[in-house]
């Protein structure tokens, strides 16, 4: 059951919205020394940029000049074709090993912004990419880069009781898969663990829902519930000590901690309600949950100690799988509008509730690091696929798989 095959499940990704406001770079093709590369470094660059949306590269063809090297550039050729940013470099094969040497250039200023040789595995020269893109990305936006982080997926394949089921783990961009569980019965709500090295997850294994954690670099996991009943939707504590989980031992599905050292788990809710999918606030201090208490899925608040929640979403009739932003002052979440199902942002102190996708179905977000992007469950046709939507909404893409359904995103924390 337990798996480390490589790159069976890659997403693709299809920019189906760009941001009209997005701001002009140009990331020159990177001089190679010693051999062609295994990877277009720079084009993974360009891509990474691109699916922010807050940046619009400028097409290789548009280019005069290919320069490498700062000194090379004549600023003037790149006002004329309102580039306001340009990224340089070249390439050094030696042995194993690739040495990057580029520049991020503010064309108007006619500034060197950027200047870094970085040292980067020849067997993964992507991951070099991201963490170009990631540095560019901060150094003109402010905000750190989440190129280099992973998500986590389930695929199916088949039908009925021949139905294949698997968790993948990728990059942000969703390449470089590698298959962490396949099973013949479902697998769901996968969760990281704030150190990037564990994935909760419920699996069906044994015919009846459990929850595991799972070691990602041995494959080492451990059932820590198989209560009666569901044992479902593990969520992380910001400190990595606790579970919070929707667990129905007890009659109806209600919320409870688990402190993960001792296994002990305490109660939260107390309702006839059903009561699920709960979220640790960035500080540990509160928990968010579905619960139709109020007569239909809304959104409510609770101390992550226990005692009364308060209703957080009053906008429209359904309200679910709400998500913090990294910041605590806002909530991502399922929301159903006249346009269906569709992930919305609510500000938590305004209690505006925006939607920001346009999607067939929407479910499951789960929100990047630096709170830019969210990425979602969807439809495309009859097939389940992956969507990202930038936090205002200006700009959206798929993330379909080669064969089957793709469902159950997780974005992991920031890896380094």
């Amino acid at each position: 059951m337990l798996s480390g095959t490589a790159a069976q499940a890659d997403l693709t990704i299809n920019i189906t919205q760009g941001n009209e406001q997005a701001t002009p770079i140009a990331v020159v093709p990177f001089a190679s020394e010693g051999g062609n590369l295994p990877e277009d470094i720079a084009q993974v660059v360009a891509d990474d940029l691109e699916r922010s949306g807050y940046f619009e590269p400028l097409p290789r063809s548009a280019m005069f000049e290919q320069p490498s090297s700062g000194d090379d550039v004549r600023y003037g050729d790149w006002k004329a074709l309102d580039t306001r940013y340009l990224v340089v470099g070249k390439v050094t094969q030696n042995g194993g090993q690739l040495e990057i040497q580029y520049e991020l250039l503010d064309v108007n200023g006619e500034s060197r912004l950027i200047g870094e040789t970085v040292t980067g595995n020849g067997s993964n020269p992507r991951a070099t990419g991201h963490y170009i893109a990631d540095q560019i990305f901060e150094e003109i936006t402010g905000i750190r880069g989440a190129f280099s982080t992973r998500i986590a997926y389930v695929t199916s394949q088949g039908v009925g009781d021949d139905t294949q089921y698997a968790l993948y783990v990728a990059d942000a961009d969703g390449r470089n898969s590698q298959q962490v569980l396949n099973s013949d019965e479902p697998i769901m709500s996968p969760n990281w663990s704030p150190d990037g090295q564990k994935l909760a997850y419920v699996s069906f294994e044994t015919e009846r829902p459990s929850i595991y954690v799972q070691n990602l670099a041995t494959g080492q996991r451990v059932k820590l519930t198989e209560f009666e009943g569901l044992n479902s939707a593990p969520a992380w504590s910001p400190d990595g000590r606790r579970l919070a989980m929707a667990l129905s031992q007890d009659g109806q599905p209600e919320i409870y901690v688990m402190d993960i050292g001792s296994r002990n788990v305490q109660r939260l809710t107390n309702s006839n309600s059903i009561e699920t999918e709960p979220a640790w606030s960035p500080d540990g201090q509160s928990i968010v949950f579905t619960s139709d208490r109020s007569g239909g899925p809304q959104i409510y608040r609770m101390s992550a100690s226990g005692g009364s929640a308060e209703r957080v979403t009053y906008t429209g009739n359904y309200n679910a799988r709400a998500r913090f932003s990294p910041d605590g002052e806002s909530l991502f979440l399922i929301h159903r509008g006249n346009n269906g199902y569709q992930v919305a942002k609510q500000d938590l102190n305004s209690q505006r509730l925006v939607e920001i996708s346009e999607a067939q179905q929407a479910e499951s977000p789960s929100v990047a690091p630096n709170g830019t992007m969210v990425i979602f469950a969807t439809q495309q046709g009859n097939t389940g696929v992956l969507g990202a939507v930038t936090a205002d909404g200006r700009a959206q893409f798929r993330l379909p798989a080669a064969q089957g359904d793709v469902r159950e995103p997780a974005w992991s924390p920031f890896l380094n």
